[in-house]
């Protein structure tokens, strides 16, 4: 009983504490197996007419078999076109890589847009400038910059409205603890809903968690 106190207790304490960068919290769940690559079955692509879409869902599904860790560690990186270890990351790294096989560096784009907006973006982490290390490693801003693009999408509880490609964020604990992940174009086992592609602490994995959570963000870039 005392053992199992203590796991609850450090559950909860973890939940409480937002990630390092506020990119997403390491909290799994046995309950949703992932897919694995032998029962991943060949994906319909006719309704995917956009060829960027493609190439950001080939990255995505590519991800799911190199990257297997998790990390929210600060890295020091190249810019533009840096990335940390393609066999780790955060939730956003996953957005990242995938954009990029669709020709959007997102590393340079938030850093070009904070740079004369700094003050439109959320001010969490007492920053006075933009850091190309970690600003796109950062949910809240990925959030900011989708929204300021114009390309946020009413949130509902609708499965019809999400899309291949599409970005979904959420808070995961009602407190503050952020995720983002991408729609993907497959579906669950009842053909309702797509599975998201994301990393939630065990590398990038292709799940049912559409509505796991509170969906705080839905955007469409392409």
């Amino acid at each position: 009983m005392a053992n199992r106190i203590m796991k609850m207790s450090f559950l909860s304490l973890f939940l409480a504490s937002a990630c390092v960068f506020t990119a997403c919290a390491e909290v799994g769940d046995a309950r949703v197996p992932s897919v694995s690559t032998g029962e991943r079955s060949e994906p319909a692509t006719t309704e995917i007419a956009n060829p960027k879409i493609r190439k950001l869902l080939a990255s995505a599904e590519e991800q799911l078999e190199v990257t297997t860790g998790y990390t929210q560690d600060y890295f020091s990186i190249a810019y533009p076109n840096g990335d940390v270890p393609a066999e780790t990351g955060a939730c956003t790294d996953v957005v990242v890589r995938a954009f990029r096989r669709a020709g959007v560096d997102l590393q340079k784009e938030v850093h070009e847009d904070m740079r004369t907006n700094f003050r439109e973006y959320p001010q969490k982490w007492g920053l006075t400038r933009p850091d190309t290390n970690i600003d796109h490693r950062r949910v809240p801003n990925l959030q900011a910059y989708f929204r300021r693009k114009g390309k946020s999408l009413p949130i509902t509880t609708s499965p019809a409205a999400f899309k291949p490609g599409d970005v979904v964020s959420w808070d995961l604990d009602e407190r503050g603890t952020t995720h983002i992940g991408l729609v993907s174009n497959r579906r669950d086992p009842t053909g309702k809903r797509y599975l998201i592609i994301h990393n939630i602490g065990g590398g990038a994995r292709l799940e049912d968690r559409l509505f796991e959570w509170t969906i705080t963000g839905h955007f469409r870039y392409f």
